[in-house]
């Protein structure tokens, strides 16, 4: 039988930076595809083959939806912790509660202490983080010191959620 779901959140890349460079990198390829093979013009001073124009194009297209696809699904249940970063984890990783020595909800900058989002190792012992956007997340310390951040757009509901079940635990060591 299945346990009841406590939390549960599914984040994407949302940055509109982001999604502005890829859709102007395939906006550019498909343009030169459009006048090199419609117009008959070609597309730049140093034009690319016929055929690199359009495995580049086929590629840019490709990792866009490629890209699209990420998602980090984040779940609480009674018996742990359950997060995926797909395409990347294909089933759910779970962590138990009692192999936890800490879990709460706190701000982080995901750029200096990770060098960024997605699948993240941090720098100085900062351990792993799966994070899609923002800087809030559940960290979470194991009992073999190994150290995981989620990010969360719901920190608030999440923290309800770890003090409901009496599973927030927040240490003072760095």
């Amino acid at each position: 039988m299945k346990e009841e779901i406590l939390f549960t959140e599914r984040q994407r890349f949302k940055q509109w930076w982001l999604w502005l460079i890829l859709l102007g990198v395939n906006g550019l390829f498909l343009f030169g595809v459009f006048k090199q093979f419609i117009g008959g013009q070609q597309f730049g001073d140093k034009p690319m083959g016929n055929a690199g124009l359009l495995i580049g194009t086929g590629l840019s297209i490709v990792f866009t939806l490629f890209f699209v696809s990420f998602r980090l699904d984040t779940t609480i249940k009674k018996d742990g912790i359950y997060v995926r970063f797909f395409p990347f984890h294909l089933k759910f990783k779970h962590y138990a509660w009692d192999s936890l020595t800490t879990s709460f909800v706190r701000q982080y900058s995901p750029l200096t202490e990770y060098g960024g989002w997605g699948l993240r190792l941090g720098l100085f012992g900062k351990g792993t983080a799966y994070n899609v956007s923002g800087d809030k997340g559940l960290q979470l310390e194991f009992t073999d010191s190994k150290k995981l951040l989620i990010g969360t757009n719901k920190p608030d509901e999440l923290t309800d959620t770890l003090n409901k079940i009496g599973q927030l635990k927040h240490t003072t060591r760095s």
